[in-house]
């Protein structure tokens, strides 16, 4: 007689299997995923503060140190590839400087970049922080400077987009979108995409034009709460009604399969179709290092969990656990498949003990 087996499960919900959750997660490694969207470069500038300039009331900072790390788009690309998956990314970068390290990254991790396109006199939106301290102290962020491009994309640009896009859905398992406004991905672009590959895990993280991808094919999506907040115009706050009105609101809108609502400190929320909402407590401290990029580790793991057949349920506690921990991490940061795989086992061991 077979011996059955008691599941662990994880915090916050009976259903979900610990043991199944390693099982998909062991999966993120035979996902072909398409990444279409705005790749940034995040660059930080490390300074020791030397003393007050003479000039004007501001720090001067003896340049210690610059770094240069996918951002935006970028990010997600990043992250789905730590996690395993055959990525193929599909962005547009100038001929510049912030361009030339985002392929050189990319290119030394041997990741397919016939996708990523060239424009001359296009801007690779670069996001440059200055991080000063003391000597022997941790290194506070004191300005933002911002890069971004004065034009929009020519149309033979984004129609040369289109058709990679075309090529490349024909041997994908997933297509994440990752639109932070620079224009590389459109509802249009999507909807036409889509349509010729119909059973296709589709997810989007819009950083501004969540409710504009209504009709184009998205089976899910992983906004922040802002975002929701912004789309609906409302506070949401600790108001956990307004908070599932808005979520299944914007589930029936947009035709998804799913939502999951990042809420920070408060964990998150997942709505699926027709109107189940579920309420997922953060896993980990609640006291985060850094909140750079999480978003981006939230669409990867949720959107191969996705790809490898996980429910909807299964998969928010991969991107949660996922989230948990690159939060605790400095900077723009990735969570590979082994970090997750090791949580999970351990979690579900000591669940079993």
């Amino acid at each position: 007689m077979k011996r059955s087996r008691v599941a662990p499960t994880a915090a916050g919900s009976s259903s979900v299997d610990l043991v199944a959750l390693a099982d998909h997660v062991e999966q993120f490694a035979n996902k072909t995923v398409v990444v279409l969207g705005d790749f940034v470069a995040d660059e930080f500038q490390f300074g020791e503060i030397s003393r007050v300039s003479r000039e004007a009331p501001v720090l001067i900072l003896r340049h210690r140190e610059t770094q240069l790390v996918p951002g935006g788009g970028a990010n997600a690309a990043n992250n789905f590839a730590a996690l395993g998956a055959k990525v193929l990314p599909i962005t547009v970068v100038g001929h510049d400087a912030a361009g030339d390290a985002l392929v050189g990254y990319f290119r030394e991790r041997r990741m397919d970049l016939s996708g990523v396109v060239r424009v001359k006199g296009h801007t690779t939106p670069t996001k440059t922080r200055f991080l000063a301290g003391w000597a022997h102290t941790v290194a506070q962020q004191v300005l933002r400077v911002d890069r971004e491009p004065e034009t929009e994309l020519p149309a033979s640009v984004r129609g040369k987009i289109g058709g990679i896009l075309r090529g490349k859905l024909r041997r994908a398992d997933v297509l994440a979108v990752s639109d932070y406004g620079f224009g590389v991905a459109s509802p249009e672009l999507v909807h036409d995409a889509t349509a010729k590959k119909k059973v296709l895990v589709t997810t989007l993280d819009s950083r501004y034009g969540l409710g504009l991808y209504a009709k184009a094919g998205i089976t899910a999506a992983t906004p922040n709460e802002a975002e929701l907040e912004a789309l609906h115009h409302t506070s949401i706050g600790r108001d956990v009604t307004e908070l599932e009105r808005c979520g299944r609101a914007t589930l029936a809108a947009m035709k998804l399969d799913s939502l999951l609502v990042t809420r920070g400190r408060d964990g998150m929320a997942l709505f699926e179709a027709p109107a189940r909402a579920v309420h997922i407590p953060i896993h980990g401290s609640n006291s985060a290092v850094d909140v750079t990029g999480a978003g981006d580790t939230v669409l990867a793991a949720y959107s191969l969990a996705l790809g490898t057949g996980a429910s909807p349920l299964e998969a928010a506690h991969i991107a949660n656990i996922a989230g948990g921990l690159v939060v605790m991490k400095r900077g723009t940061a990735t969570v590979s498949r082994a970090e997750l795989l090791a949580v999970i086992r351990a979690e579900a061991s000591g669940a079993g003990a």
